[in-house]
C-alpha cells in the first residue's frame, strides 16, 4: 500500500542526496520514478535537483499553482505510470498541495516521498512542512550536525559577517553562504559558524 513520507531536517543534512539515491533505485529496477523541485530554487539551474556531493538529475518543477494530483494523473494517463512520485524542497509546498500528496498517495495508489526543512530561520514552520506533518504516513527526521558537533535541529541565516538575521521575509535563497545549520543551543545562544563556500557545494535552502 501507498503511503506519504516526509523527510526533514535543518540544512546540509544530505536530504537531495538520499533523494536522489532513492530515486536511482527505482530507476536501476526499471521503474518510473517522478521527481519534482520547487521552481523557485534556481541557484544551480532551474529544474534540477542538486546534491552537494556533485551529483544532480532533471526534475519537474512546482510553483503555488501547480496542481500535483492533476500533474501526475496527466503523467499517468500519457502511457508512462508513475511508479513513485519524489518531492525536494517540499517546504515550499501550499498547504492544499501537501493535500494533493495526499489524494496521489489514496486515490491513485503512488507512494510520495517528500524531502525539505522543518523550519526556517527563525524557528517556525514553513507552511508546507506543517501539513505534511500533519498528513505524512510516515515522518523521518535526517540528521545534520552544528559546528559544535552536537545533533543540529535549526536553520540559521547569516549576514555576510556571519551574524545570525533574527527577523526577515521567511524565504529568501541561498546556501552555505547564507545559511547555517545549528543545534538549539547555539541557534537561541546566537553563536554561528558558516560553513566555507569553498570547501562545499551549495546545499538546499
Amino acid at each position: 500500500m501507498a503511503s506519504l513520507y516526509f523527510k526533514y531536517a535543518a540544512m546540509n543534512s544530505g536530504k537531495s542526496t538520499q533523494l536522489l539515491q532513492a530515486q536511482y533505485n527505482y530507476f536501476e529496477r526499471g521503474m518510473n520514478p517522478v521527481a519534482m523541485t520547487a521552481g523557485i530554487d534556481n541557484r544551480t539551474a532551474v529544474g534540477k535537483i542538486t546534491s552537494r556531493l556533485g551529483i544532480d538529475c532533471p526534475a519537474y518543477t512546482f510553483d503555488k499553482t501547480t496542481d500535483i494530483f492533476s500533474f501526475v494523473e496527466e503523467m499517468n494517463e500519457g502511457g508512462k505510470p508513475v511508479d513513485i512520485l519524489f518531492i525536494d524542497e517540499a517546504q515550499f509546498l501550499s498547504e492544499a498541495q501537501a493535500f494533493q500528496c495526499a489524494r496521489v498517495v489514496d486515490e491513485l495508489d503512488i507512494p510520495v516521498l517528500c524531502y525539505g526543512l522543518k523550519t526556517d530561520f527563525m524557528g517556525k514552520l514553513f507552511e508546507g512542512s506543517e501539513a505534511l506533518l500533519r498528513l505524512s504516513d510516515n515522518i523521518e527526521e535526517i540528521k545534520a550536525i552544528c559546528w559544535c558537533g552536537k545533533k543540529a535541529t535549526m536553520t540559521a541565516r547569516l549576514t555576510p559577517k556571519g551574524d545570525m538575521v533574527k527577523s526577515g521575509q521567511q524565504i529568501a535563497i541561498g546556501g552555505n553562504e547564507m545559511y547555517t545549520a545549528l543545534c538549539r543551543k547555539h541557534f537561541m545562544s546566537g553563536e554561528a559558524k558558516a560553513i566555507p563556500v569553498q570547501n562545499t557545494k551549495k546545499s538546499a535552502a
